[in-house]
């Protein structure tokens, strides 16, 4: 008896359903992975993105490390955002943290494949980072920004709330030296970049600015004069040293600093209150800041600023930016102002106080040439009297200071300078080789003290 199969109406697939099948399952685990990754994108970044942008980062810069924190990705506004970011030197000369921390715009898809980061990548970038904090051990100072806002498509960079301190106290500070040296604090509410090369900064090619504007600016200065000079340091760098040091192209049209504020300290015992001057209101215009110029090209410096509260200072200065030398001419005049308020200074630096005295107007040209001033002081004032101080005490009472006082008054200090008939006026002369550790604004200050010291017969 023959077998007979039973028929089937199974049929074999035909390819196109197979391929269709098969599209249709692809599509369905790339839908399920686009939606994952438009609603779950956060494990995905930190999973993938995040090592290879450290990796990229190190391979870019070897001589720092970074380190991220947990990342978030926005599909729509291709915007990272990371909790903190920490950055520092291998050598461990300097160290950063900043937090939150957000970019957008970023090209960064290559990196998936293996690319690497490049200057083009940023050319739509929006940076927003907060809470950032800069450590530079060697110089110890520490620089710290509320906001920082960088839009490269705008060319234009924001800084909110920036500070630069020492690291330490002032004692601590001057301790890990056994010679002189200054300190500056530096705080402003505010300082914006308008016209910022931003991609040529990221290649380190130029640095290239149209204008910086600072509002309300804060600088304090602090000599401690207990020390002596470092006869065989370099000191701090002049303008022209600053520029010329730098290798890339740098270029800022314009600097202002608007309604700023300084305070210039000196101290003479470890621990003793300062000798200070004040300068307020001031109002600075730096053009043509630039370190590739040719030999005729000068920075321009305008200055104003009420001294002591009292009287207004004017301040015209010309840098030759190309001179390899410490030269620049700088002149100005200082407006009719009660003296009485320059005790501040004197009575520490000086023991002596301005009982009485008016500064009617002056005027002064000084001429630097190789880290040497010379110039003229020319001040009309009436009725100067001084009274000498007991340096613990600060009391004018006591033998030793009347018989100062008299001697001061009588027979050493010119106590009225204005022109008469006789043409017995006297000129003061500026006569000031810098010292190693004059920052800039110090070395001004000294040279034009020598001129008022020539002119008051101490």
């Amino acid at each position: 008896m023959q077998n007979e199969h039973p028929t089937t109406d199974r049929r074999k697939l035909s390819p196109l359903k197979i391929a269709s099948y098969a599209g249709s399952a692809v599509g369905a685990i790339v839908l399920v992975c686009v939606l994952t990754f438009l609603f779950f994108p956060d494990p995905l970044v930190n999973r993938f993105v995040k090592p290879r942008i450290t990796r990229a980062f190190a391979e870019a810069y070897p001589a720092y490390s970074i380190r991220i924190a947990d990342m978030n990705y926005s599909v729509l506004k291709n915007r990272f955002g990371f909790d903190s970011v920490a950055l520092s030197a291998v050598d461990s000369t300097f160290s950063s943290n900043m937090g939150p921390f957000s970019v957008s715009g970023i090209r960064w898809m290559h990196l998936l494949w293996g690319g690497s980061l490049a200057p083009n990548d940023f050319a739509n970038v929006n940076l927003d980072a907060q809470d950032i904090e800069l450590s530079f051990q060697q110089s110890q100072y520490r620089l710290r920004c509320k906001q920082l806002l960088i839009s490269v498509p705008n060319s234009q960079m924001v800084a909110e709330s920036l500070e630069v301190h020492s690291l330490a106290g002032d004692d601590e500070f001057f301790r890990g030296s056994k010679f002189r040296r200054t300190r500056l604090n530096f705080v402003t509410p505010q300082c914006r970049v308008m016209g910022l090369g931003c991609l040529e900064l990221l290649q380190g090619k130029s640095y290239h600015a149209r204008s910086v504007h600072i509002h309300d600016a804060v600088l304090d200065i602090l000599v401690n004069k207990d020390k002596p000079d470092s006869r065989d340091s370099s000191g701090p760098f002049m303008p022209n040293e600053i520029l010329s040091s730098i290798k890339e192209t740098l270029q800022v049209d314009s600097l202002s600093f608007m309604n700023g504020w300084l305070k210039y300290c000196e101290r003479f015992v470890f621990g003793s209150k300062p000798a200070f001057i004040i300068f307020s209101n001031m109002q600075v215009l730096a053009e043509g800041i630039a370190n590739h110029g040719d030999q005729g090209a000068i920075l321009v410096i305008h200055a104003q600023g009420n001294l002591a509260n009292a009287g207004t200072m004017k301040v015209l200065m010309r840098i030759p930016v190309a001179s390899p030398e410490f030269s620049f001419h700088y002149n100005g005049s200082l407006s009719k102002m009660d003296l009485s308020p320059l005790n501040s200074m004197l009575e520490i630096s000086d023991q002596m106080r301005i009982k009485t005295g008016v500064l009617q107007e002056a005027t002064f040209d000084v001429n630097v040439v190789s880290g040497r001033a010379s110039g003229k002081l020319r001040g009309i004032y009436r009725d100067l009297t001084l009274a000498a101080i007991d340096k613990q005490t600060e009391s004018e009472k006591g033998f030793s200071n009347g018989i100062t006082s008299f001697i001061a008054n009588n027979l050493k200090i010119r106590g009225t300078n204005v022109p008469d008939k006789s043409d017995s006026m006297k000129i003061g002369e500026v006569k000031y080789i810098r010292q190693p550790d004059d920052p800039f604004i110090q070395f001004e200050w000294f040279a034009l003290r020598t001129a008022v010291r020539d002119v008051l017969g101490f």
